[in-house]
């Protein structure tokens, strides 16, 4: 296919707001795939994507259509996730793209990551063609939204396209947008071979395969190819294109997407960013955009039955291979044992993992409340990183503690501007601006600290908004913090997997707020447990699960009071050895609960 009849762009929107569906309709349309073959969110092969109706790993398709001018164009759709935590993957998508088509919800118009994919997109400097979905449903509210988007976009209300992916209505009309209004790939294909690596997964039997986008000269079947990134040479498997299974051919040229078996183990090899060239006769510059992603919350996942230890070792491996951002490594705690410590994207992110783990690799897993990377400065001038309370070095060493700050944004109907705004004041948000980017919607925009939006902080945005006001957030910068390590002690003994780092104006509250709710989890035992919270080396709360008793004195009905004096000395001494020696074993819910902390 010549290059000026190529068109490669993505679909890109707020969660739940069709992309895929639309998507689906294109395959129909183009015949790329037949109506047996055909079922709902095709390029969403996980059950999870399916289940939860979002778009976890970005896929690509390549279309054949034939426009109304009676030419053949090769249309490349790369299929971008739309939740913030995969913002990465988004990114590498919006590179391998000229152009994208911005579809919104006609009931529920533009939301927090509309904008933002959208202002990545226009970074990128590729087209943008607006479509309204849903326009069938009776809530819709088309016209509304044409408004909206017009003032954001500064086009015509009535040229924005209107659809029913659902239906099926107007789909051709995107289409032709798309071969109209998408320019073709620019790049030289006389240029040595330069392609992007915007995806990839594992396969048992091909090794890595990288998604990539031919962005300078010609990929032949073959040839030995380098990973500049990495600097690691593979002689491919196979080389082809997407449609949407894998179809081999021999050459890719200049604008084409298309994948790579590279038959390579691990995915390390072969980074998401990274630029592919000829090992004969390489670039002389990679790409640009290159970055590895970098984790923002961690958690420490354990087995339920120590057994299980290798197998989720091995879980964590395979799933390392599909997913490069997860990171994790081996760690030790003295409630849980053996277990790992993961790095994940977001906190969705980590829900992710945590069901995949369960459901395809069949593990009863236990997972520790999540935290954020903080800096620790010592006062030897040193500077270290911890992920977990448990690394946190002893308050006489610390000279300053620096926590992640994040720019929030706040997407919400005017009415909602109060109570988002008193939610966000309470978990130290610093208000920053507003914008109104369409009537009746405005956009608040805070500096709020990481560790502050990790638990029930998204739910009870949506809860306070009734469902209406959405979210997006981005690394700002590490600042210091007024921080503390909160401990907590069950019968005398440290438990280190309910340590947690918090604010010291909230370490009164959230230790006491914690100890009764462990006074709740934990099972009575035949001797009295102390549960005690501490911080700053002083304990703030403490509560007693009384001890269950035997009833000693059941049999001494009559008689002296001396016997049944004699029998309950005989009980104390009991208890109190059995104390000395008694292990408190702590339920699973424990572990949770510093997740299910109600706010006060």
């Amino acid at each position: 296919m010549i290059t000026s009849h190529i068109r490669n762009f993505c679909i890109i929107a707020h969660v739940d707001h069709g992309k895929s569906t639309l998507a689906d309709r294109m395959l129909q349309l183009t015949h790329t795939v037949s109506d047996r073959e055909m079922m709902d969110q095709i390029l969403d092969s996980m059950d999870l994507e399916r289940e939860k109706g979002v778009t976890i790993k970005a896929s690509a398709v390549r279309m054949n259509y034939t426009a109304a001018d009676g030419n053949d164009y090769e249309l490349n759709l790369i299929d971008t996730p739309g939740h913030v935590d995969f913002h990465y993957e988004v990114d590498r998508a919006l590179a391998a793209c000229e152009g994208a088509v911005l579809v919104v919800d006609a009931t529920q118009g533009i939301e927090a990551q509309t904008l933002a994919n959208l202002y990545l997109a226009i970074e990128s400097d590729l087209t943008i063609i607006p479509v309204i979905n849903k326009i069938d449903l009776i809530s819709a509210r088309p016209d509304e939204v044409a408004e909206d988007i017009s003032s954001l976009l500064g086009v015509p209300a009535d040229s924005v396209l209107r659809v029913s992916a659902k239906e099926g209505l107007n789909i051709d009309a995107v289409l032709e947008a798309v071969v109209s209004k998408v320019p073709p790939p620019r790049g030289e294909p006389e240029n040595p071979l330069r392609a992007l690596i915007f995806d990839s997964h594992y396969d048992p039997y091909k090794g890595v395969v990288a998604y990539i986008r031919i962005v300078d000269g010609q990929m032949k079947h073959g040839e030995s190819l380098r990973m500049m990134a990495t600097a690691v040479d593979v002689k491919p498997v196979e080389i082809g294109i997407f449609s949407p299974i894998f179809n081999p051919v021999q050459t890719l040229d200049t604008g084409d997407v298309g994948y790579i078996a590279t038959g390579l183990k691990t995915v390390k090899e072969c980074r998401v960013g990274d630029t592919v060239t000829l090992t004969s006769r390489p670039a002389g510059e990679p790409l640009p955009g290159y970055r590895k992603p970098k984790p923002m919350v961690y958690a420490g996942i354990y087995p339920v039955e120590g057994e299980d230890y290798p197998d989720l070792k091995e879980a964590l491996e395979k799933l390392q291979l599909n997913d490069a951002s997860l990171v994790y490594e081996p760690e030790t705690s003295q409630a849980l044992n053996f277990g790992f410590r993961c790095g994940f994207l977001g906190l969705f992110h980590m829900e992710i993992i945590q069901e995949r783990l369960e459901r395809e690799y069949d593990l009863d897993i236990v997972v520790t409340a999540p935290s954020v990377e903080y800096e620790v400065e010592m006062i030897t001038g040193e500077t270290i990183v911890i992920d977990s309370p448990a690394q946190m070095p002893a308050e006489d060493k610390i000279l300053e503690i620096r926590e992640p700050w994040m720019l929030l944004e706040l997407f919400t109907p005017t009415e909602y501007f109060g109570t988002l705004m008193e939610l966000v004041k309470k978990r130290r948000g610093i208000f920053q601006s507003q914008e109104y980017p369409a009537p009746n919607r405005v956009q608040l925009n805070f500096e709020i600290p990481l560790s502050e939006i990790l638990v029930n902080f998204f739910d009870e945005v949506k809860s306070r908004s009734r469902g209406y006001a959405s979210m997006d957030y981005q690394f700002l910068e590490y600042r210091p913090g007024n921080l503390t390590r909160l401990e907590v002690l069950v019968g005398g003994e440290q438990v280190d997997a309910l340590a947690m780092i918090v604010h010291k104006e909230n370490a009164y509250h959230q230790g006491q707020r914690l100890v009764t709710k462990l006074k709740e989890l934990i099972p009575r035992q035949l001797f009295d447990v102390a549960i005690q919270a501490s911080a700053n080396g002083r304990i703030i709360s403490r509560a007693n699960v009384k001890a269950t008793r035997k009833d000693v004195l059941a049999k001494c009905y009559g008689g002296d009071i001396t016997r049944k004096k004699k029998l309950l000395e005989k009980q104390k001494k009991g208890k109190r050895r059995m104390k000395m020696v008694g292990n408190v074993e702590i339920p699973q819910d424990a572990f949770m609960a510093m997740l299910k902390l109600e706010e006060e």
